[in-house]
């Protein structure tokens, strides 16, 4: 049986702990006192992942069997999460072992008009190389080369349909043609956090997000959306295409065999545990283009422990339970200052680098957020984070970043500001939408949505300190920086107090915490 999580309440015999300071590893020593929420170990993985699948589509929730439900002579559509969002996996992909399952299941029914989508909304393109090892080569020579395998362009207008009118509350409800024309709409997705990935999210919005034109994604990603909408959004796309949800859900396994003493507790750590963390901070305290290289190779060490098959909405419910199950951690109350690290990637620099505007999101929109309920620090409280914020950008991925921050953040970091002033010449700049289009790049809308999921926090939060932080960059996104916790919790201290509570988020792997008065 794994292990659950617990939190640690540091004392004299405590050893320093690790903390992930963007691409580089670190010990550190936390005030006495300080509660250290450990995540569970992963549960137990699936002992053959091919007959797990097979039952999953023979058996799914809310359904007819997917053999059931295909017919010859219909368009069967295959939608499945890209890299972004999503963790370097083991070749074979377990995405690319569904997509099999289910192209085995369409020829044996006769079905010959299927092609295959990655549900990419506004993110990057996935490259022909992602494709090939995301899918396995058999799937990808099938389907590559006749365009039958693309990648969603939610700025394609000729290959976008309106499947419901405009609303006094929502746009024009567009999405990919294809997807709108299916006779069944097959959805693969990896669940490993809440809320990642092309097609995360709640049943048929996810497709909305995943696969609709840029009003419809704008619409629900927009500061102060309307908490209803997605959801409305969502309803309509689920009257309009016939949906059947496939969903593998991972464990919390996240680094590779050889660094899986990461994921360890430090006073655990066997003498070869710490000499290759010593080795592993040698290498890692390389120039960054370095440490990029070498954290870009790293295959995490994630096994399935489930799949589940379905309506969208059942399914989607049963992998978000399942996660809870997997990474809740309960804590008591509120703290009054929150310690997070920045792993080397997150969900949106794979491939390329974290920028400064990357980490605060992942700081404050995926690491304050990473709860059941309730915040883990009071409101006013303080968040500390540990990355260099480094001024360094992907000018292949990240071009409307670049402009963001140069350009927008000085102006002004109020998100309703920032949506009013700038958000449409961003949206309508046609090199950025020629970048997104035809090459690597992000939206132009994308740095906005980032700092609209990252605002609630900032605003929560008394002070939000970046430790070791390049002080322009802290700067310009209005935040403060340190050189040292010891220094930043002085800075915080006329926020907090200099007793404060004190709770270290000790990620990855993933944990949620569970707030209870």
């Amino acid at each position: 049986m794994a292990r659950p999580g617990f939190v640690l309440e540091v004392d004299d015999r405590t050893p320093p702990l690790l903390v992930t300071d963007g691409p580089r590893v670190r010990l550190e020593r936390f005030p006495l006192g300080t509660e250290v929420l450990y995540s569970a170990e992963g549960l137990q993985a699936v002992d053959d992942l091919i007959s797990t699948i097979d039952a999953a589509l023979a058996a799914p929730q809310d359904s007819a069997p997917l053999g059931e439900r295909l017919r010859p002579g219909m368009k069967l559509t295959i939608v499945f999460d890209g890299v972004n969002g999503t963790p370097a996996l083991r070749t074979p992909d377990v995405r690319g072992r569904i997509i099999e399952r289910v192209l085995i299941l369409a020829a044996a029914a006769g079905v010959d008009d299927v092609q295959l989508i990655c549900a990419t909304g506004l993110s990057r393109r996935n490259t022909e190389g992602e494709l090939r090892q995301l899918l396995g080569e058999r799937v990808f020579r099938s389907f590559y080369a006749d365009g039958n395998l693309t990648n969603h362009d939610a700025e394609d207008t000729e290959r976008l349909t309106v499947i419901a009118p405009a609303s006094d509350t929502h746009p024009e409800i567009a999405v990919n043609s294809r997807v709108a024309e299916s006779d069944l709409l097959v959805t693969v997705h990896l669940s490993h956090d809440l809320g990642q990935g092309g097609l995360s999210g709640t049943g048929p919005r996810a497709i909305a997000t995943g696969l609709g034109s840029v009003p419809v994604i704008a619409a629900i990603r927009r500061h102060g959306a309307a908490p209803g909408l997605a959801d409305e959004i969502g309803a309509a796309v689920a009257d309009a295409v016939p949906v059947f949800s496939v969903e593998a859900v991972l464990d919390n396994n996240n680094y590779p065999p050889g660094l899986d003493f990461l994921a360890a507790r430090e006073w655990e750590w066997t003498l070869k545990s710490q000499a290759k963390l010593f080795g592993l901070r040698r290498a890692t305290a390389l120039p960054s283009r370095y440490t990029r290289l070498i954290n870009d190779r790293l295959e995490s060490g994630y096994r399935v422990t489930s799949v589940i098959a379905g309506s969208a909405e059942t399914v989607a419910a049963a992998g978000r339970a399942r996660i809870i199950d997997q990474q809740r951690v309960e804590v008591s109350g509120q703290a009054d200052v929150l310690v997070l690290g920045v792993p080397p990637v997150t969900a949106y620099s794979v491939g390329s680098v974290t920028d400064p505007l990357q980490a605060a999101w992942h700081a404050l929109g995926v690491g304050y957020n990473s709860v059941t309920g309730g915040p883990l620090v009071r409101p006013g409280g303080a968040v500390i984070v540990f990355h260099p914020l480094t001024q360094d950008f992907s000018t292949l991925q990240h071009p409307a970043t670049i402009d963001f921050f140069a350009d927008v953040l000085p102006t002004t970091t109020d998100a309703g500001e920032l949506a009013d002033r700038f958000e449409s010449k961003f949206a309508d700049d046609p090199w950025y939408t020629e970048l997104y289009r035809s090459s690597q790049a992000f939206h132009g809308l994308h740095p906005f949505h980032l700092w609209y999921q990252l605002a609630p926090a900032a605003e929560q939060a008394g002070d939000v300190v970046f430790v070791g932080g390049d002080r322009r960059s802290a700067d310009r996104l209005g935040f403060r920086a340190a050189s040292t916790l010891a220094d930043a919790l002085e800075i915080t201290s006329a926020t907090v107090g200099r007793t404060p509570r004190i709770r270290y988020l000790h990620t990855p792997p993933a944990l949620l915490g569970d707030v209870r008065e």
